[in-house]
């Protein structure tokens, strides 16, 4: 009769559990590489860039992420209202307003399209938006 220990078992079904514990974690670290994996296979790049517009006209765009130094300029409106304006490598911000409660000041620097900086008072906007730009590369290289 052939006896079996009950430490043995145990082990044993410890050594299972740690195995599927492994497989799950390797097949999860898997997926989430493949999910989030760069822009590479699709050959794309995302650009930002920042419109700014003053009494519904478009101003200016402006690729942020082709900035290298922070540069500074001023937009003027109709009735003498000015708004500073500087751009920094992916972000835009304005620096002083000619408006009375300088909320747009306040708001800071931006670098995503979730809230745009709006002086209404001044009648200027400043969106920013994503340009996927497609980059050439061979599908197949052959010798």
């Amino acid at each position: 009769m052939k006896y079996s220990y009950p430490e043995k078992t145990a082990y044993r079904r410890r050594a299972l559990l740690l195995a599927l514990l492994l497989a799950f974690v390797a097949i999860g670290s898997l997926l989430w590489i493949a999910l989030h994996a760069t822009d590479s296979e699709t050959h794309k790049q995302n650009m930002l860039i920042a419109d700014i517009y003053q009494d519904g006209s478009l101003l200016q765009s402006i690729a942020l992420s082709n900035v290298e130094e922070a540069y500074r300029f001023t937009v003027t409106g109709d009735n003498g209202s000015v708004n500073e304006i500087e751009v920094r490598q992916g972000s835009i911000g304005i620096l002083s307003a000619s408006c009375p409660d300088k909320l747009c000041v306040h708001q800071g620097f931006i670098s995503n399209s979730l809230l745009p900086i709006t002086c209404l008072p001044n009648r200027l906007v400043i969106q920013i938006r994503m340009e996927t730009s497609d980059i050439e590369l061979p599908d197949m290289i052959t010798y």
